[in-house]
């Protein structure tokens, strides 16, 4: 004992043999490894340190983040647990992150610094993306007022290139709308845009062909229903404001949590209250349109459950989960195409068991039924799916 392995282990008194960086011992932290802000870079820290081999690993992490919250919410996309966090002595991954953050050199996050709050900057900017959000609406409100207003007047060539100008400024105001702002996703996600195309066209013109096909047609032209793309436009403008007061709020409460199931629990109600107040928006937003333009196509359920498949799939996509969005988008889309084609195939000789799905459907909630349930139970799954992923640190990294 009075060699140098008695002197070191005299030295280091009860310190235990290095077992790795994944060892876990039910003693106390040990000194070598324990945190403590007062010290300076050179405070020694021996060979068994686990944060210190964690540091390395995530270097870059550590050094892009502004905050510990950045941190925490990259180690939790690499698969760190809080139950994980104990192998390096935390509690959490919360404070394993604020650990990380103290130990990297500032200089590596120095060019980062800058771009804190600015509430003037801030004000401008959500004035911007309001004002491109209402751009789908006003355009699309203005072709059905002047179509409305030349009714009678103009001819059917004159009246279509009314309607194929206002088309086109929905969709250029539209892409405004998604390039910038709360519901802009990042470049090079796919967005499903061929989804939504037709979701939308069905609003229109869906409860006119179901009707007919189920009636023995079709035969000829059926009639379009406005009102719900005009209210789902409409609707752009409280969609941005939900995914920014969602996006916000989660800000906020990753925060203020101390674990990532506390982070969790406190963003779960945050989500579910910003689609219930997107719904009550659109409901009288479709409410409105129906009374400006009566007709068919005038039910609020299917083009509201249609509202909210398109806001959780753009919520799913701008943080980062664009694949399930464009899963929800083709499933309501697959109903809808498969919905006439069933009926038309029940007509063939033995095979009217396969109209009878869809005749139920019609018989129960009208040809509107068939959207309600597409919509219905596509948006459901999207929202069951991002109560999950939409609650995660990782979703917010760059909140």
């Amino acid at each position: 004992m009075g060699g140098p392995a008695g002197a070191e282990a005299q030295g280091t008194g009860s310190e235990p043999a290095d077992e790795g960086p994944w060892a876990v011992r039910s003693s106390a932290r040990a000194p070598e490894i324990a945190y403590h802000p007062g010290r300076g870079a050179t405070a020694r820290r021996g060979p068994a340190d686990p944060v210190k081999a964690l540091m390395h690993r995530h270097r870059d992490l550590c050094e892009r983040a502004v905050d510990p919250l950045e941190i925490a919410a990259g180690l939790e996309a690499h698969g760190l647990t809080d139950r994980t966090a104990a192998r390096y002595r935390h509690r959490d991954v919360f404070s394993l992150a604020e650990e990380l953050y103290a130990r990297v050199p500032a200089a590596g996050r120095s060019a980062h610094t800058h771009h804190h709050e600015r509430p003037g900057r801030d004000r401008e900017a959500r004035a911007g993306w309001t004002l491109t959000a209402l751009l789908p609406g006003a355009a699309c409100l203005a072709t059905a007022g002047a179509l409305r207003a030349t009714e009678g007047v103009l001819g059917g060539g004159a009246r279509f290139a009314v309607t194929a100008t206002g088309a086109l400024l929905v969709v250029l105001g539209l892409r405004l709308c998604l390039r910038a702002g709360p519901l802009r996703i990042p470049a090079g996600t796919g967005g499903g845009t061929l989804y939504v195309c037709w979701l939308l066209g069905f609003a229109v013109y869906g409860d006119g062909l179901i009707d007919q096909v189920v009636s023995g047609g079709p035969d000829g032209h059926w009639t379009a229903a406005p009102a719900p793309l005009l209210g789902l436009s409409s609707a752009l403008a409280p969609a941005a404001w939900c995914a920014h007061l969602f996006a916000a709020h989660a800000r906020r409460r990753l925060a203020g949590s101390h674990g990532l199931s506390d982070f969790g629990a406190r963003v779960r109600p945050v989500l579910l209250g910003v689609v219930a107040l997107f719904l009550c928006a659109t409901t009288a937003l479709l409410y409105l349109a129906g009374l400006g333009h009566p007709g068919p196509g005038t039910g609020l359920t299917g083009p509201a459950a249609l509202g909210a498949l398109l806001l959780l799939a753009r919520l799913l996509a701008v943080h980062g989960f664009p694949e399930p969005a464009a899963t929800g988008l083709a499933a309501a889309c697959a109903v809808e195409v498969a919905a006439p084609f069933l009926v038309l195939a029940g007509r063939l000789p033995g095979l009217d068991l396969l109209a009878r799905p869809v005749d139920a459907v019609v018989a129960a909630a009208g040809p509107g039924g068939v959207a309600v349930l597409a919509c219905g139970i596509a948006a459901s799954g999207l929202l069951v799916h991002a109560s999950v992923t939409l609650t995660r640190a990782s979703a917010h990294a760059s909140a």
